[in-house]
C-alpha cells in the first residue's frame, strides 16, 4: 500500500501581505525612467541657426570685396619684393573661391564668376605692384602714380609682361574655380 501524504498547508499567521501590482512600464522600454526622486537631464540647447546657403548675390558681392582686397595684398607683396611670386596668385584665386562658395553656395555660376574676379584681381595687383615699383624708383607718392599716371602704368606692365605673367593668371583663375567649387560642398 501506498500512503500518500498530503502537502504542508501554510500557516494562517505567516501568511505574507499581498504584493502590490508593479507600476505600468514606461512605452519605450526603460524601466528606469519612473523612478522616483530622479533629477531630469537638463534640456538640450538650441542648435545654432545653419548658415546661409544658396546666396548668389551675397556670395558675389563676398567675392568682389575678396577680389579687391587680395589684389591690394598682392600689389604690396609685388612692389616689395620687385617680383611675381605663383603661390601669391594661387593664394588670391583661392580666397576669392572660398568667398564665394562658402557664402554663395553651389550656384553654378559662381566658379566661373570666381575665375573671372581671379583674372581681374591679378591683374590688378600687377598694376599695383608696378605702380609701387615705379612710385619707389621716381620718389614720388603711390597714389600719384596710380591714379594720375595710369596709362603709364598699363605702359610699364605690358613692357614687363612676359609667358610667366599669364600663368599666373591661370594658376590664379583655377584656383579660384577650384576653391569656389570645393567650399560649396
Amino acid at each position: 500500500m501506498s500512503q500518500s501524504a498530503t502537502p504542508p498547508q501554510p500557516q494562517p499567521e505567516a501568511q505574507a501581505e499581498p504584493q502590490q501590482p508593479t507600476p505600468p512600464q514606461p512605452v519605450d522600454g526603460n524601466p528606469y525612467a519612473q523612478q522616483p526622486g530622479a533629477v531630469p537631464p537638463p534640456p538640450a540647447p538650441y542648435a545654432p541657426p545653419a548658415p546661409p546657403k544658396n546666396n548668389i548675390a551675397l556670395g558675389l558681392v563676398t567675392a568682389v570685396v575678396a577680389a579687391l582686397v587680395a589684389a591690394g595684398i598682392y600689389g604690396v607683396v609685388i612692389g616689395t619684393t620687385k617680383h611675381e611670386i605663383g603661390w601669391a596668385a594661387v593664394g588670391v584665386g583661392f580666397v576669392i573661391g572660398l568667398a564665394a562658395g562658402k557664402l554663395g553656395g553651389r550656384n553654378p555660376a559662381l566658379p566661373v564668376v570666381s575665375a573671372v574676379l581671379a583674372l581681374g584681381a591679378v591683374y590688378l595687383g600687377q598694376l599695383v605692384g608696378e605702380a609701387m615699383i615705379g612710385a619707389d624708383e621716381l620718389g614720388v607718392n603711390f597714389s600719384k602714380v596710380f591714379f594720375d599716371h595710369f596709362d603709364v602704368v598699363q605702359d610699364a606692365w605690358k613692357a614687363d609682361a612676359d609667358p610667366l605673367t599669364f600663368v599666373f593668371f591661370a594658376i590664379a583663375a583655377f584656383a579660384a574655380f577650384s576653391g569656389a567649387k570645393k567650399a560649396a560642398l
